[in-house]
């Protein structure tokens, strides 16, 4: 069965739509798997691409040229729990003697004994953390006898997905590095394991250095794009009106002033008068909530951010964070934090956010007006030095509002055609990657020796899977009565929980 013939009806089948975009045909094309880059905007169903590629090749067909492992890692455990969710919905379509089990990596889920079953089709799903640690030989929440079975499993007969790869940082980096030294031992190997690299905004240059440098310009050439000859209809159509402007850090009340402005001016359409607003900080969105509310805006107003218990989340997506809440009759202002930017399935006519580097800007206004027609996107500028700019740097906050300065529009099309026409040091500045550590060819054999030190404690290798300043710490009791505590400690990072 050839793919041209074969996949439409098994694309159809799995997702439900009558046919595929021509990025997702064309990803599913190929007769073996390779490394490669998928850059797509926000919007055009890069999930159900990938899915229905692989499990058209490795379910479907049987065809051994392509690993029996779907490695889906993610930077953000919303992102795995959104993710899980449209696999296992994806995947429950397929045959059940065909169907692959989708499992979990994720802290404070139990993980089950994923590793029994080697020989059969598997779809993980999991946050860097969970898996990075694996596949280098240092598993957490792992038993130290499993740690080289899990990372043979993870480095051979595996493609590995690395999705929303802006938000990795060192995570990425690690993540090219452990591809070249698989390149490297290619000949060691019964079966290859591959990297599609995965995101909006992503950057044939964050994958370089000195290890992958031999490997780099295969790995980048002919990434899954879509076209400018296919640029047209449906989301490159819509048009999303800019404004820029300045409010004071430390002005709540003016911030909550100008989104009731903007919601007034929503007009409801067929998915609902949402405005969607996305502050930097947790303390900026909790103050900005209560503003609201103090304003007199009671009915329909949500706040999201990671510091939210599981229990407390596990209602927002059926809610208020899903397409089949975008009802006509919605009437909502949620006010959120960069849990929002990526993998969150809701269009916002208005989106007010604060100004943040080019890459998050790019992921947030991907939420307004993402089933079509036209949206309104507002930045503000709540400071852009030093003492203001945290979480992020006062560079790549100039360097996003001076791109915003040429633009009146920031649709699809839009930034697209902005961003081709940079020079190769303006795109470096929008899209900045350094990342403060680099998994060395040294480094990672010593990881095979999995004894530890004198003092009983293992290499740590943490550095290579994150980084970043957040130190949270969530504490629970159980006091006399029986009444439990609970409070909440820190966050000086950006809202990004693993």
């Amino acid at each position: 069965m050839s793919t041209d013939t074969g996949f439409l009806p098994w694309f159809a089948e799995l997702t439900g739509h009558d046919s595929p975009r021509s990025w997702q045909q064309e990803l599913a094309a190929g007769a073996t798997c390779r490394n490669r880059l998928i850059r797509i905007p926000t919007g055009l169903g890069k999930t159900e691409g990938v899915l229905a590629a692989w499990t058209f090749h490795r379910v479907h067909q049987a065809d051994d040229r392509w690993p029996r492992r779907l490695i889906w890692c993610l930077p953000m455990r919303v992102l795995v729990e959104q993710t899980e969710q449209v696999a296992s919905k994806l995947v429950s379509r397929i045959p059940i003697h065909q169907r692959p089990k989708v499992q979990v990596l994720m802290g404070g889920v139990d993980v089950g004994e994923w590793f029994l079953f080697p020989e059969c089709p598997a779809i993980i799903i999991g946050t860097q953390d969970m898996l990075l640690s694996r596949a280098l030989n240092r598993g957490y929440a792992s038993g130290r006898a499993r740690w080289p079975m899990e990372f043979g499993l993870l480095n051979h007969d595996a493609l590995w997905v690395m999705d929303e790869v802006q938000l990795m940082d060192v995570g990425l980096a690690t993540s090219a590095q452990l591809q070249a030294f698989r390149e490297n031992d290619a000949h060691k190997s019964l079966r290859p394991c591959h990297t599609w690299w995965m995101s909006a905004t992503l950057q044939a240059e964050w994958l370089k250095s000195v290890d992958t440098d031999e490997y780099h310009k295969r790995w980048t050439q002919d990434p899954c794009v879509v076209p400018p000859t296919q640029r047209y209809d449906g989301l490159w159509d819509a048009k999303k009106s800019l404004t820029v402007e300045s409010i004071k850090h430390d002005d709540a009340t003016a911030f909550a002033q100008r989104i009731l402005e903007q919601h007034a001016a929503t007009t409801a359409g067929d998915y609902g008068r949402i405005a969607l607003v996305v502050c930097n900080t947790v303390d900026r969105a909790c103050q900005t909530y209560d503003a609201l509310r103090a304003a007199g805006r009671l009915d329909g107003l949500e706040l999201v951010h990671s510091r939210f218990r599981p229990a407390e989340r596990e209602g927002w997506r059926e809610q208020f964070l899903s397409r089949a809440a975008c009802t006509p009759d919605a009437d909502r202002i949620i006010v959120a934090t960069q849990v929002v930017e990526a993998g969150v399935d809701i269009s916002a006519e208005c989106l007010i956010t604060e100004l943040a580097p080019w890459p998050s800007l790019v992921q947030r206004i991907g939420r307004c007006a993402r089933y079509g027609g036209n949206g309104r996107v507002v930045v503000v500028d709540r400071g852009r030095d030093d003492a203001t700019a945290a979480p992020y740097l006062s560079d790549e906050l100039e360097s996003s509002w001076e791109s915003l300065q040429a633009l009146q529009d920031v649709s699809i099309a839009s930034l697209e055609s902005h961003e081709e026409l940079l020079s190769p040091e303006g795109r470096a500045r929008l899209y900045p990657f350094a990342p403060a550590h680099l998994l060395l060819r040294r480094e990672f054999d010593e990881l095979f020796d999995t004894t530890p030190d004198l003092t009983g404690a293992d290499l740590d290798m943490s550095r290579f899977i994150r980084s970043g300043d957040e130190r949270d710490l969530q504490v629970f009791w159980l006091v006399g009565n029986g009444e439990c505590g609970h409070n909440y400690f820190g966050l000086t990072g950006p809202d990004r929980n693993s």
